[in-house]
């Protein structure tokens, strides 16, 4: 358990968490691997501060996902209730209506889809990690674990080959809470810090109440409140096919994007 040490001159801080055998980096890689991997789905309402196109638009996007590449995104009018944006990724490929613009986008479902709704490459499967606090893990790391005795702060550093991940966790009050990570090398560039963490009614999990994710380059970020988050809940495939309207023209965004076929 972490304990806080007294406050008396010459105090030592917070504990580490883990007692006098300080975990491996791997070994602390796979907790955090262990905890995303045990939240298997989530449905939530969001407020998301985002890039639709060239706008900056703010305002409640109803998201829900589960590992294998489903993710479903409704990005709704800050004037109203209606639908500016429908996203589906059926965890082979993507839809995505853009209601302002009238037009659909269709292909693999990738980081690239996800781009092409929010401007940041997020994979599919990330956005159960940006919805629940975990984070992605580089594959078989190498590293070193640290820890910040005066913020209760534990410190990993990772790498894989050129990999590098940095990841800072609030260890504090026997707490595992991932407040930021941060990928760079082999093409990757990222960081999401989350804040506000509290528990989930009728689970084991704490969840942040705000995250960010911000990638390299110009207008590559996101904030994300999170309003309502409901975990490993049933969500059959079918939450993930999405029809577009017929007669929509192909958005014009990225030459590799294939136009819907007409229904038969």
């Amino acid at each position: 358990m972490v304990t806080l040490a007294c406050g008396c001159p010459g105090g030592k801080g917070y504990a580490p968490p883990w007692g006098p055998k300080e975990p491996t980096a791997a070994q602390e890689a796979a907790k955090l691997d262990a905890a995303g991997k045990a939240i298997t789905s989530f449905r939530a309402e969001s407020v998301m501060d985002y890039w639709l196109g060239k706008d900056r638009v703010k305002g409640t996007v109803m998201v829900m996902g589960k590992p294998g590449a489903f993710v479903r995104m409704n990005a709704l009018s800050p004037a109203g209730d209606s639908v500016m944006a429908d996203l589906a990724c059926n965890g082979t490929d993507f839809v995505l209506v853009d209601f302002q613009n009238n037009c659909v986008l269709t292909g693999p479902c990738d980081q690239d889809s996800i781009a092409q709704f929010l401007h940041v490459p997020l994979s599919p499967d990330d956005f159960l990690h940006l919805a629940t606090g975990t984070t992605p893990i580089v594959a078989g790391p190498d590293g070193k674990v640290g820890w910040d005795a005066d913020a209760g702060h534990e410190r990993l550093e990772l790498t894989k080959g050129a990999v590098t991940q940095s990841i800072v966790i609030d260890g504090r009050d026997g707490h595992s809470d991932v407040l930021s990570s941060h990928v760079a090398g082999g093409g990757a560039d990222w960081t999401i810090e989350n804040k506000d963490f509290a528990g989930v009614e009728g689970t084991a999990f704490r969840i942040p109440g705000k995250s960010r994710f911000q990638a390299a380059g110009q207008k590559a970020d996101l904030l994300v409140e999170w309003k309502d988050v409901k975990l490993n809940v049933d969500l059959p495939p079918s939450k993930f096919q999405l029809t577009p309207p017929d007669g929509l023209p192909t958005c014009g965004q990225q030459p590799s994007m294939q136009p819907v076929p007409p229904r038969k």
